[in-house]
């Protein structure tokens, strides 16, 4: 039997398996840097499989797993993330999330409401399949479960960046990184793909208003900031659609908090407001950084009040290596045309949502993809976002998951062997 034939066959055995593993990372899902249980399952799970080196706590809650092939050849790393997000579950399954926890303060319900539960599932059921292969695998594969994609705690530090500072794509190096995400925007089982910039860049935005607290009777004995404010609202709007190139890559500049304020006759001393910057090329970036902060500070001059702009770099653009993106789409279009049930694989648009899985790209070639999970009946555009309370996995994308990552690291070794 070929190696690609055993892969296929290895992972229909173990979709039960798969399926349940997620039903109960979903049923207790953790959120970031408190994947406490999570990462104890994942651990136990590669030891068991008898993986060379099994390393946890890094990053907090991470795991770090090499499992070395049975031939020589180089390291690719595999990698999923961990954590649920702060929201209160409203879909009506056996298995739905009743957690509650603390973020930030304040006490939220819990769910796994992006599909990271999905995620961990289907990279254990790539860890079972190809330690039953390892010698027939040239080189070594890494494992890398992530915590706190969805930012950690404020305060704390986590997620990807943290886990390539304390070493997670150290001894050894691999010389590719890939991952995935399940996504409502496509079909149960469809792969997405895209190269180049796929994801935006995250930037967080919190501008402060200055004013003079008056009487709502005599504005003119202060400096309104609730006005002023109202103002730079409308300016940022200028800053994508007037004076952007937007012909390079699109960009979003978004306001979605504003406070100020107790009462109706007060005008406030202050406003808040916050928002979020989204884009596909980093030149971009700085530059709407600095149009934001010119634009924010004039306004708030010519209204006699001042501001401070503080913008915090979240995640860099995703970018697919064009390379290895070529390279390895024969091995996706293969996933996606046979298996038990063939869907297909697609070219999708740029997506405005992030992801730190950037970070590994920074260091060393990467390729994410993503695989649709909303039932076939149900059109993509009515299905429940990712990060909704309503979100909903046909659990029958799981497979293409599983069988896209081990035959993504075999072929990828396979190429570099000698």
């Amino acid at each position: 039997m070929s190696l690609t034939t055993a892969i296929d066959a290895a992972a229909a055995a173990l979709q039960d398996q798969v399926i349940a593993w997620r039903r109960d990372l979903h049923q207790h899902p953790e959120l970031g840097n408190r994947e406490f249980r999570t990462a104890a399952l994942v651990a136990e799970h590669l030891r068991v499989l008898g993986f060379d080196e099994v390393r946890t706590g890094v990053a907090h809650t991470g795991v770090v797993g090499l499992l070395k092939g049975g031939q020589p050849g180089g390291v690719v790393a595999l990698r999923a993330d961990m954590d649920a997000l702060p929201v209160t579950e409203a879909v009506d399954l056996p298995f739905a999330s009743k957690a509650r926890a603390l973020w930030n303060g304040e006490e939220v319900g819990v769910m796994h409401a992006c599909g990271h539960d999905c995620h961990v599932a289907i990279l254990m059921g790539v860890a079972s399949i190809l330690a039953g292969l390892r010698e027939r695998i040239h080189g070594s594969i890494k494992f890398i479960f992530q915590p706190a994609e969805e930012m950690p705690p404020e305060g704390e530090q986590g997620g990807a960046a943290l886990m390539i500072q304390e070493g997670a794509l150290e001894k050894p190096t691999p010389s590719a990184i890939f991952g995935l995400h399940v996504t409502s925007r496509q079909p149960a089982g469809v792969i997405g793909y895209r190269p180049g910039p796929t994801m935006a860049s995250s930037d967080k935005l919190k501008i402060t208003v200055q004013g003079r607290q008056t009487h709502g009777a005599a504005p003119w004995l202060g400096v309104d900031p609730i006005v002023t404010s109202a103002q730079i609202v409308l300016g940022l709007q200028t800053v994508v659609s007037r004076t952007l190139d937007l012909n390079r890559e699109p960009a979003v500049v978004t306001i979605g908090a504003i406070k100020g304020g107790v009462r109706e006759n007060i005008i406030p001393e202050t406003v808040e407001m916050r928002g979020t910057i989204r884009s596909f090329d980093e030149g971009m970036r700085d530059d709407i950084h600095a149009r934001v902060t010119e634009l924010a500070e004039g306004i708030a001059a010519a209204s006699r009040a001042s501001c401070q702009v503080c913008i915090t770099k979240n995640y860099p653009v995703t970018r697919n290596d064009p390379a290895l993106t070529a390279q390895m789409l024969p091995t996706l279009t293969r996933v996606a045309s046979t298996g038990p049930r063939p869907m297909g694989i697609e070219l999708v648009p740029k997506v405005t949502g992030a992801e730190d899985f950037s970070f590994f790209q920074r260091l060393i070639p990467g390729l994410f993809f993503f695989v649709g999970v909303t039932p076939p009946e149900i059109a993509p555009s009515q299905a429940h976002a990712n990060h909704s309370p309503r979100f909903f996995v046909d659990e029958r994308g799981l497979e293409v998951g599983v069988r896209a990552l081990a035959h993504l690291a075999v072929d990828y070794l396979g190429s570099i062997k000698g």
